[in-house]
């Protein structure tokens, strides 16, 4: 009898162990794409889908049916060409909590490109390749950026190294210097050339409209540098700043240098002898933006999330009348509208929740690498890397200047913060490689943002800058974390700023544990500092930190209140002090427990190898 009983009670488990497989059968689905693929499958493993533009559409399709809770996108090895950005908005129909990931397949590398890949080289008299952008596309796509085999060639320059300096800035002190005869090659064709002018801080790209031989005197079309704020006057910094010119036949004299032609829409391109460019992968960006996730305030977009992908050739053209840089890629807008205009963001999200990077690369980008922007909150993206991107690397948040109602967001709105989003474990470098303004990761008005174990580096500005408030004017910005990360080889073109750059009113915000090591370049008339505490800054936790190898002081304040430095390594260098106080006063700034090391009364290695090893 017991035993009856016992094989019905296995009959009775094994139906609800299969009723329980089905339901989780149903609430789950797969989708296969593979470049090699047909977007006529059914999407199966042996019947893949071609595009992701079309695996979406299928799993809209299922999300929104009912059918499903979880779809998972399965990428194939091999590249996934984009022309255009691929969009996500919120799903009407959908049920609440469902879940859409993009993932590679097991071993697989995936790779989105919005690059077209230039055919049909020749070579010239002169012995440079020639070759016709195909025909199809957008006449009035000015190429910035071409990739050889996935390098970044440059963009003919002069000097191939270093800089020239202006002579004299013209009477408005705005659209026109002077510079010296025999100076640079004057270019024929004078309408392809840019200009770009470094100051202290950002830097100007833009046409140029005349240059008087005569009177060796260059006008660009428009005012060079910002004209908000308006100290933004080219030799406002340094009497004699630095530029060079791009994008010239003449300047084409080393290999892996380029020229684009926008009259005959052609590229020129200099190789080593022995290389033919047939034999060669040769890409230009075209797509503007790769991936944009956009939902609303009342009803957010969520739990989107990529794995194993890589992001790359993602084109940005400047305005028209220049690039003309404020502040980490937010520049002058051209033609004027209310605010500052921002580099945009290759992938871009608003409204957005629970959204992730997990695994992924971001790479040879024209624009910004990725922005988790307004109203984004627990986005995450972790065990990332982040390399040669034109603007910043990393954007959370926003700055100042959208309007609620024609008030300032941030007064009327600030629930609209962007809260709780992470940065962590993840490579950022080589970033700025256009704009040299740009950060490795940027954060604006941002609240309970977390920036941990990340490495930043090879960088021509600062290497993480957060907040976006020249004041202590209370904002939603609050809470914010900066831990355990490893910033070096940072300021290597600009000036004024550091290894981590703070504004503002954030208070409950912490500075912990980051080693900041090698800014060596201090170009402008301002600091270069392991960390530059800027207007504003209140109510900071600065502990534990090991800073060395600076070219000014460790930390440097300006124009802060009451914030506390605590139990820091701090290396100076000549006779720079251990804290730079910038119209700020020294008492408001306490100190307990830092070790300071000063360069001229020590043995510098011996005692930065005893310190790294009690840091640690």
């Amino acid at each position: 009898m017991k035993q009856i009983q016992l094989i019905k009670a296995l009959k009775i488990s094994m139906s609800v162990l299969f009723i329980f497989v089905s339901v989780l059968t149903c609430l789950a689905k797969d989708i296969y794409v593979s470049p090699k693929g047909n977007d006529n499958n059914p999407g199966t493993i042996k019947l893949p889908l071609q595009t992701i533009h079309q695996a979406k559409i299928m799993a809209d399709e299922v999300l929104g049916n009912g059918t499903e809770k979880e779809v998972t996108v399965w990428l194939a090895d091999g590249i996934y060409q984009f022309t255009e950005p691929l969009v996500f908005e919120t799903l009407e129909t959908a049920q609440i909590n469902v879940k859409l990931n993009f993932n590679a397949e097991k071993g697989s590398n995936p790779v989105i490109s919005g690059g077209v890949q230039i055919i049909g080289w020749t070579k010239n008299s002169e012995g440079f390749w020639e070759a016709r952008l195909p025909e199809n596309m957008d006449r009035s796509t000015r190429i910035r950026e071409l990739f050889v085999n996935g390098k970044r060639a440059v963009r003919a320059r002069f000097p191939n190294e270093g800089y020239l300096n202006i002579k004299k800035a013209g009477a408005d002190h705005r659209t026109n210097f002077y510079f010296e005869k025999g100076d640079f090659p004057v270019p024929a064709n004078v309408k392809d050339v840019e200009l770009i002018l470094l100051h202290d801080w950002s830097i100007s790209r833009i046409a140029v409209k005349e240059i008087n031989i005569d009177e060796s005197k260059l006008t660009a079309v428009d005012s060079i540098g910002a004209r908000q704020p308006e100290f933004f006057n080219i030799d406002n910094w340094e009497p004699n700043p630095r530029y060079f010119l791009e994008n010239a036949a003449e300047f084409l004299d080393a290999d892996f240098e380029w020229y684009f032609d926008a009259n005959k829409n052609q590229l020129l391109l200099k190789l080593p002898e022995n290389q033919n460019p047939e034999t060669s992968k040769i890409v230009v960006p075209v797509s503007k933006g790769l991936v944009q996730l956009s939902g609303t305030e009342n009803n957010p977009l969520k739990n989107i999330h990529f794995e194993g992908i890589t992001f790359e050739n993602s084109a940005w053209n400047i305005p028209e009348k220049g690039y003309c840089g404020v502040q980490a890629c937010h520049f002058d807008p051209r033609p004027d509208t209310e605010g500052w205009s921002v580099v945009p963001a290759a992938v871009y999200a608003e409204w957005t929740e629970n959204l992730s990077f997990r695994n992924c690369a971001f790479q040879n980008l024209g624009g910004s690498g990725l922005w988790f922007s307004t109203g984004c909150k627990n986005c995450s993206v972790e065990n990332a890397a982040f390399f040669d991107i034109s603007g910043n690397g990393i954007m959370i948040g926003e700055g100042q200047d959208r309007l609620v109602d024609g008030k300032p967001w941030w007064q009327v709105a600030p629930n609209q913060v962007a809260q709780g989003n992470t940065i962590e474990n993840c490579t950022v470098k080589n970033c700025g490689t256009q704009f040299f303004g740009a950060v490795g990761i940027w954060c604006g008005l941002t609240a309970e943002t977390t920036i941990r174990n990340n490495e930043i580096s090879d960088l021509p500005y600062s290497g993480i800058s957060i907040g976006w408030m020249w004041s202590p004017v209370p904002t939603p910005c609050r809470a914010n974390v900066i831990d355990g990360n490893h910033i070096h080889d940072i300021m290597q073109i600009l000036s004024d700023g550091g290894g981590i750059y703070m504004l503002g009113l954030q208070p409950g915000s912490k500075i912990t544990n980051n080693q900041i090591h090698d800014v060596k370049v201090n170009a402008g008339r301002a600091e270069s500092n392991g960390m530059f505490l800027d207007e504003g800054t209140t109510d900071v936790l600065v502990e534990n930190n090991l800073i060395y190898n600076i070219a000014k002081s460790p930390l440097r304040f300006h124009r802060a209140t009451i914030n506390l430095v605590k139990d820091n390594f701090l290396f100076c260098t000549g006779d720079n002090p251990p804290i730079r106080y910038n119209t700020t006063k020294e008492d408001d700034i306490k100190k307990v427990g830092n070790k300071v090391f000063l360069g001229k009364e020590i043995d510098y290695e011996k005692e930065l190898n005893t310190a790294i090893k009690k840091w640690k």
